[in-house]
């Protein structure tokens, strides 16, 4: 282990190398332009490119390409770079490229203000992209975690074949903590899958029946077709109904239904009559207010989802059916509050904020206080 003063930004970043990331494209935008920084001054250090992009619309699409090239690509941005990226997200998800974005969420809508802290894209790391598609989404409270899930991403986008959002915000992204990052080998670096057969020999169709097809690189002699419309296992485009659902069904069968995804930490859950919901900073905010809350002897629960999709529903579920109140505070005016609603099926108690400002320890414990009845 090492010992380092890092930036959350920056442990992102060398996260990514870590992970085997060797091409980046980007362009900067508060609070996420550290990544951008550190890639650009990383990146050649360890044979791969960086570019910096005419805007974000075109930094997704060379990540696209350089990944299909078989290079592990990223790509970061913030708040309107998130919505620019959008289109190229649902494409990754349809034509199977892997890929890592990185959304350091910022205060909005439009250019609001760029460098207030904010979590109001939940939803549209989910639902950006139009139609039925697959995607996992995961959501750092601290530097450390931050260099291990960037890590992680890599390894779910390569070996499951779809874009993988880690979804940050700029008080972890600004955060700068002392932290222990493992030895180079330490963590596990996950290879996507690639064809067995040599190139003369290798039929995509005899690999119809798999859930995630090997992924031959272009320029390697592989024949590989790549489209965003819907397709056969051939590769070539299809209307037929049967075609379209199955390809549908398989692309979303990634991550629906794999309880493996899930990353979630939990504190006083056992016996909590008030339990609290919360995700990133917020979250840091709220563990504190659950200590102290349990430090007086009152039976308060945290979970923090870090896997935020696909969403926590059964769990939550259990911890809704033993707990009296449930809060949940968040920098926005209520999205993470209606999920949980939904995997509670009843109302919980939505602590919103929308002023450019954290929830302090002790507003989070006020809340805890009256809704257990304590205050």
């Amino acid at each position: 282990m090492k010992t380092i003063l890092l930036q959350g930004n920056e442990a992102c970043a060398r996260g990514a190398i870590a992970a085997g990331c060797r091409f980046f494209a980007g362009y900067p935008i508060t609070p996420s332009s550290e990544i951008v920084e550190a890639m650009a001054r990383e990146l050649p250090l360890v044979g791969g490119s960086f570019i910096q992009m005419e805007d974000e619309i075109g930094s997704i699409a060379a990540c696209l390409g350089a990944s299909l090239a078989g290079v592990k690509s990223l790509t970061a941005t913030s708040g309107p770079g998130f919505s620019l990226k959008q289109e190229n997200i649902g494409y990754a998800a349809m034509a199977e490229i892997p890929v890592v974005v990185v959304n350091v969420q910022r205060f909005g809508p439009s250019t609001g203000m760029p460098t207030a802290p904010a979590q109001g894209d939940f939803y549209q790391t989910r639902w950006g992209t139009h139609g039925d598609h697959p995607v996992v989404v995961l959501a750092p409270w601290s530097v450390e975690e931050t260099y291990r899930l960037t890590i992680r991403a890599f390894n779910l986008s390569e070996v499951h074949r779809l874009p993988v959002i880690l979804l940050m915000d700029e008080g972890v992204g600004h955060l700068r903590e002392r932290v222990e990052l493992p030895e180079e080998g330490e963590l596990a670096v996950w290879e996507r899958p690639k064809p067995k057969e040599p190139p003369d020999l290798f039929d995509p169709v005899a690999h119809a029946g798999e859930e995630v097809p090997p992924m031959p690189p272009l320029g390697a002699g592989y024949r590989l077709r790549v489209t965003g419309l819907v397709h056969g296992s051939d590769g070539f485009p299809s209307e037929s109904p049967e075609t379209v659902a199955k390809l549908l069904r398989r692309l979303c069968g990634k991550v629906e239904g794999k309880p493996e995804l899930l990353q979630a930490e939990e504190e006083g859950t056992d016996d909590a009559r008030v339990l609290v919901v919360a995700y990133g900073s917020t979250a840091r905010g709220a563990a504190a207010a659950v200590r102290e809350a349990r430090e007086r002897g009152l039976p308060v629960g945290l979970f923090r989802p870090v896997t935020v999709w696909p969403f926590p529903e059964a769990r939550i579920g259990e911890l809704a059916a033993q707990a009296g109140e449930i809060l949940v505070p968040e920098l926005s005016l209520g999205q993470l509050s209606r999920e949980v609603e939904r995997a509670a099926g009843r109302r919980v108690r939505s602590l919103t904020r929308v002023d450019g400002n954290h929830w302090s320890p002790g507003e989070i414990l006020a809340a805890i206080e009256e809704a257990g009845g304590w205050s």
